[in-house]
């Protein structure tokens, strides 16, 4: 079978649905977890900032050596180790060390994976041949494609999990180290672009540039604002509006990442006749009010409404910045899309933990747990505080928009 970029592009589709069990397989048990080990909102927390703290890492490494070792190499590595990520996952509880040590064994091992997935992908696509006017569309395209694997990992998982019931919960991540264990072979096999190491950009240049720093402070923002509600929607779903698993799940992240997953196809078929920056500024601005719904509401059905929105007005957020840069920066190469990657991933790990530190620290006693009385009368989760922390990230982002908008100047 002869091979062409066509099948180059499904298997950057593939990793990106790979990419989505990583990061939104484990969320999904954090009440198993929860009700079986009596792990508190930090420790939960911990395992969000830990796997994006780890693909932080793993993003600054590959930025830096992917050029070097190969694109095929590289991603060959990252499948492997998000398949045995899966695995040492399900292992957790046999291993001789505590649950959450082992589930944090776990975690770490896929985040590599997914970090040098996040690193790659974007560039492998970005480098296919393509009219230029069509390339924020195709990026868009790319990442929504996460968005539709986070539905499948939520709809899969519940449905599993109901069926085989939540003792049996580490058959599931076996089943979900089939999915990279297969695109690994697509990668042995698929064409990849030649890349053109001779024209990149320099680092020191990108960061001697005012808008390639708003380029990066939007990319925290994007991480934060995008994984605070979507990491914490399910068991706010079932604790916080009184939900039961199955429906918790399908009603909270399920919606989300489903109009998260339409708003970024509609951009990658319409993307080419829409401007970019005021788009993600409506959307951000949407974004503010999709956390006040979801936090402040007293009706649950409402509060859903809201989280579904905000899976809405963040769709645009990570892949725009993406394609802004790559318009303005042209030859910017692996080493900006790892750049870029390691702050998507910084406000990815800071913007749950975040709110899983305010959770814990306004529930019981204390000062600001007064403040969650006030606010909602002292029967409501505290994690709707920490969610309501989340509006911050969409505040900041508009702040750096303009900078984003203008020229950066120079030949690049």
């Amino acid at each position: 079978m002869a091979f062409t970029y066509n099948h180059t592009r499904k298997a950057c589709y593939l990793a990106y649905i790979c990419q989505a069990v990583i990061n939104n397989l484990a969320p999904l048990l954090f009440i198993i977890f929860q009700d079986s080990d009596g792990l508190s909102y930090e420790k939960l927390g911990g395992l969000i900032l830990l796997n994006f703290l780890t693909q932080l890492v793993v993003d600054i490494v590959a930025a830096r050596y992917a050029d070097k070792i190969g694109y095929r190499t590289a991603m060959v590595a990252a499948h492997i180790l998000c398949a045995a990520g899966f695995l040492l996952l399900s292992a957790a509880p046999l291993m001789p060390v505590s649950m959450f040590a082992g589930l944090g064994i776990g975690v770490v091992t896929f985040g590599i994976g997914g970090g040098l997935l996040e690193v790659l992908v974007s560039p492998i696509i970005d480098s296919l041949p393509a009219p230029s006017e069509q390339k924020a569309a195709g990026m868009s395209l790319l990442h929504s494609f996460y968005c539709w694997g986070q539905v499948a990992v939520v709809a899969i998982t519940t449905v599993l999990l109901a069926l085989m019931g939540n003792r049996s919960w580490q058959i599931i991540p076996l089943i979900w180290m089939l999915l990279p264990i297969i695109n690994l072979f697509l990668f042995l096999k698929v064409p990849l672009a030649p890349q053109e190491h001779d024209k990149i950009t320099g680092v020191g240049r990108l960061f001697r540039m005012p808008v390639f720093w708003a380029a990066m402070a939007v990319m925290v923002c994007a991480g934060a604002s995008e994984q605070t509600i979507s990491q914490w929607s399910s068991l706010f779903a079932e604790q916080g509006l009184g939900l039961s698993k199955v429906w918790g799940d399908l009603a909270g992240p399920c919606m989300f990442a489903v109009l998260m997953g339409l708003g970024r196809t509609f951009y990658g078929i319409f993307g080419a006749k829409i401007r970019l920056i005021p788009f993600i500024g409506v959307s951000a601005v949407l974004c503010v009010a999709s956390y006040l719904i979801t936090a402040l509401s007293g009706i649950p059905v409402i509060s859903l409404v809201g989280c579904a929105l905000c899976g809405l007005s963040v769709s645009i957020m990570w892949p725009g910045a993406f394609s802004l840069s790559a318009a303005r920066f042209p030859m910017g190469g692996t080493a900006m899309f790892g750049i870029l990657a390691m702050c998507g991933d910084l406000g990815c790990a800071s913007g749950p933990w975040l709110a899983g530190i305010v959770a814990d620290a306004t529930t019981g006693s204390g000062f600001f747990a007064s403040i969650n009385n006030f606010l909602f009368g002292g029967d409501a989760l505290g994690l709707k505080m920490g969610i309501l922390v989340g509006t911050l990230f969409p505040v900041i982002m508009l702040c750096c928009l303009p900078v984003l908008g203008k020229n950066p100047g120079g030949d690049i």
